[in-house]
């Protein structure tokens, strides 16, 4: 009678690896999605404390103004993150390797450096 238990005990084990599988994928999308949070978390911090500055509000009254000035920042950070991969690829460096507030503080120094209008 050996013979007719052991498909009986091979099931949950079965069921037990299947199971250990889809606890690890899991596991594993989960820590993707912690990746990807973070990433989206230093945006963020790039746009409030570096971009816009710490404890500052927007300056717009209206609706229309205040959307309006919500996508000159959005740009921006746009216009800085393109420059940095550029800056990167040319360089061969990883993208995440320059420093968002480093970049920030270059491209003011250089825009108003050389921006001279005549009186």
């Amino acid at each position: 009678m050996p013979g007719a238990r052991t498909p009986a005990v091979r099931a949950p084990v079965r069921r037990r690896r299947a199971r250990c599988a889809a606890v690890r994928e899991r596991r594993e999308r989960l820590a993707a999605c912690y990746q990807e949070r973070w990433e989206a978390e230093t945006g963020f911090a790039q746009l409030k404390i570096h971009l816009r500055g710490p404890g500052r509000v927007l300056r717009s009254r209206t609706p229309d103004l205040v959307r309006q000035e919500i996508w000159a920042c959005l740009l921006t950070h746009w216009a800085l993150a393109t420059l940095i991969c550029t800056a990167a690829t040319a360089a061969g460096v990883d993208p995440d390797r320059i420093k968002f507030p480093a970049t920030l503080r270059i491209v003011r120094r250089s825009v108003t450096d050389r921006v001279a209008f005549p009186p």
